[in-house]
């Protein structure tokens, strides 16, 4: 059995404005961010991590080093746990974009909506699941970190709890949080989602 943990990059000024940061370059952590990196890879110094996976965004990378490094591992990028493809969408306002009729579309038939110029969130789902059943199989019996955004982690999480592609909007996943999922061939438990700790409050 697999162990995979997902984890959320920490904050960054996009983050905290609530803006989509989507494949912006340079989105670096804040000081928040550097303090909740480092302290995440301090919760997980216990585990028995052997692979570190990252989408390869700069802030997903800065939150997966201090993993790798306190493991002594190299973090392998992936580009399959990337950020959603917002398109038109990137780098804008969520308080502007809720404006928008595709909004209401996005919360409650994510299934049928593409964004403007971006992927679908059908896509989206598809190729991070496809990254997660692609590293099991490589690494049987292993505990793998995969550190990914809030959108993707929350879609892996809808597919292995057997929740229809509508219902992922449901699931909250906040910065430098981890959820946890044990995968074999004949068996999936979702172990927690969306946990943090005191130390990361601000």
């Amino acid at each position: 059995m697999t162990r995979i943990l997902l984890v959320r990059h920490a904050e960054n000024n996009y983050t905290k404005t609530g803006k989509l940061a989507g494949w912006i370059k340079g989105v670096h952590l804040n000081k928040v961010g550097r303090l909740q990196a480092t302290t995440l890879a301090d919760n997980l110094a216990t585990y028995p991590i052997k692979y570190v996976y990252s989408s390869p965004l700069v802030r997903a990378l800065e939150t997966a080093r201090p993993i790798a490094s306190a493991k002594d591992l190299n973090v392998l990028k992936c580009t399959q746990i990337g950020e959603v493809r917002y398109g038109q969408w990137q780098g804008k306002s969520l308080r502007v974009l809720r404006q928008r009729k595709l909004w209401n579309q996005i919360q409650n038939v994510p299934s049928l909506t593409s964004f403007p110029d971006g992927e679908s969130i059908r896509h989206a789902q598809s190729r991070a699941v496809g990254a997660v059943e692609t590293i099991v199989i490589r690494h049987p019996k292993s505990c793998v970190a995969l550190v990914s955004h809030s959108d993707v982690i929350k879609m892996i999480l809808a597919h292995y709890m057997g929740l229809a592609l509508d219902l992922y909007q449901r699931i909250v996943i906040d910065t430098a949080s981890i959820s946890e999922l044990y995968i074999a061939h004949d068996v999936v438990k979702v172990i927690r989602m969306n946990q943090t700790t005191e130390a990361f409050v601000k």
